[in-house]
């Protein structure tokens, strides 16, 4: 029987906005190099994400060696250093429940942003110093994480997809879901049990499936809203009050990963959620 591979990897520089897909990456003690690294905060500290401000959905990322590059429809490219000012300022966020510290950007940054989502906000940088630590009800006390809502991937089956497009009569694209890692050649839901894996030669953790909230919903080329996938997620995944798609997962080493690297199954346990 064929193991299942890794089937694409996705970054995610700033929380809510587009992703980046890349073929090999590094991961660092907060996950992919950069991914969330950076944040939108409204005048409270209070994260922000296409939940409040579809629109996010529209700003693409890139990175190069020295910046990370947004792009969003008629406004000119904006550059951000990877490293923001050693005098930026220190700022109080909330992500959830979670409190932590964070080094504002520049203004020029929290202007284009203003401009283009009409709303006010800051772009926020989670220095190397000042890491989160992850839920401990499902970590061990060295994982950390960047500006994710709880953990540092997300993992998915592409087969997943397929049958829940197939459910919905639809083809919607993962990117959607927003997972860090896809993975390839396994049944839908085979992730469901999935405790431990090795991706090459990082080990995984995989301690609770992901909620979902109305993101989805929103297709990412236009930001316009629908009723799926959660009409049909609720008909399908719903358990304890919530719907779940894909498997969040804490990693046990840093190292690189690339598209193509087997996935090794070292654990399995019941189904979350059990359905």
């Amino acid at each position: 029987m064929t193991s299942p591979v890794l089937g694409a990897i996705t970054v995610y520089p700033v929380k809510s906005l587009a992703g980046i897909n890349v073929s090999c990456w590094p991961v660092t003690k907060t996950g992919l190099q950069y991914d969330r690294k950076w944040m939108l905060v409204d005048g409270d500290g209070q994260f922000l994400s296409q939940r409040q401000l579809p629109k996010m959905a529209l700003i693409k990322t890139a990175l190069t060696d020295t910046h990370l590059v947004l792009a969003a429809p008629a406004m000119p490219d904006l550059l951000v250093p990877l490293v923001p000012p050693a005098a930026s300022d220190l700022i109080s966020c909330t992500i959830w429940h979670d409190q932590c510290g964070a080094l504002g950007v520049s203004i020029e940054a929290d202007q284009w942003l203003g401009q283009f989502l009409q709303h006010d906000c800051r772009l926020v940088y989670q220095a190397d110093d000042n890491n989160r630590k992850v839920d401990p009800l499902y970590s061990v006390d060295a994982d950390r994480t960047a500006f994710s809502d709880g953990f540092p991937f997300l993992l998915i089956a592409d087969n997943s997809l397929a049958l829940l497009n197939q459910q919905m009569q639809l083809n919607l694209s993962m990117a959607r879901f927003r997972p860090n890692l896809v993975v390839s050649g396994c049944p839908a839901y085979a992730e469901d049990s999935w405790r431990e894996i090795n991706i090459g030669a990082i080990g995984f953790r995989l301690p609770k499936p992901c909620s979902r909230c109305a993101i989805p919903t929103l297709d990412p080329e236009t930001a316009l809203g629908g009723k799926e996938p959660l009409a049909t997620l609720n008909r399908t995944r719903k358990w304890q009050n919530s719907v779940y798609f894909g498997q969040n997962a804490l990693h046990n080493q840093t190292g690189v990963l690339s598209v193509g690297d087997v996935v090794e199954v070292t654990v399995i346990g019941e189904n979350q959620p059990p359905i």
